[in-house]
């Protein structure tokens, strides 16, 4: 790896990882409806997500900091699991039923696009494989994507970026290194990440940050959406 140097802008892309919430698309508020149902549901008491977490955060620190809301101490392990698996038993109905999931803005016609032209394409996402395979079949994208890295596969952003890079490289079958990689994001968090692992990192402003901010937070690229300029 390259010990966090970021590659130079002109370096050939072969590998791209894309976030999925606000990135790809949004649920319309499912995610949220289903953690509230699970904190009812184990807890007896429904938690807002969208006012005690940030955009970003992994699935893991989703439920820590929901459950320090409403606990009189730290959450532990089993805690988090407890939740975090009722939240999955909702999700698929949840996502459903959302009158406002809906595809990013050219995201479809970009994928394809990028598919054939032979880029291998994967996921960076906090949230746990299986919350992340179900929001993205409605809108049909699982078949982009065979690897990635997962909420599931560490706590910390860089950590599973890093993880769905080295995913990418055992499908290249050792072809690619991390240099090749860029990542998709919408969000400060997942700019800070790929730059920790000294990946490149595209900007896009089609979630809960605009472009200025995406821009301060450094990253290499800055797009309102995925429809133009996109670097490849």
């Amino acid at each position: 790896m390259n010990g966090g140097a970021v590659t130079p802008a002109d370096a050939p892309i072969k590998g791209i990882l894309f976030d999925i919430d606000g990135t790809l698309l949004t649920t319309g508020g499912a995610g949220a409806a289903a953690w509230s149902k699970a904190f009812v549901e184990v807890h007896g008491v429904p938690v807002d997500i969208e006012r005690t977490t940030e955009s970003g955060m992994t699935d893991s620190e989703v439920a820590a900091v929901s459950l320090r809301s409403i606990l009189s101490r730290e959450p532990d392990t089993d805690d988090i699991e407890e939740v975090r698996e009722v939240y999955l038993e909702n999700l698929p109905d949840a996502v459903a039923r959302s009158q406002r999931y809906r595809l990013s803005p050219g995201i479809v016609k970009c994928l394809e696009r990028l598919s054939a032209a032979g880029y291998l394409l994967g996921l960076t996402t906090g949230n746990i494989e299986p919350a992340a395979r179900i929001k993205l079949e409605r809108g049909d994208l699982n078949r982009f994507f065979s690897f990635g890295g997962f909420g599931s596969d560490s706590n910390v952003r860089s950590e599973l970026t890093l993880r769905g890079v080295e995913r990418g490289i055992e499908a290249s079958r050792g072809q690619f290194s991390i240099d090749d990689f860029i990542s998709v994001g919408d969000t400060p968090r997942d700019v800070e990440a790929g730059h920790a692992i000294g990946i490149r990192v595209v900007g896009v402003a089609t979630g809960h940050f605009p472009a200025n901010e995406l821009e301060s937070a450094g990253a290499d690229w800055v797009l309102e959406t995925v429809e133009n300029g996109f670097p490849v």
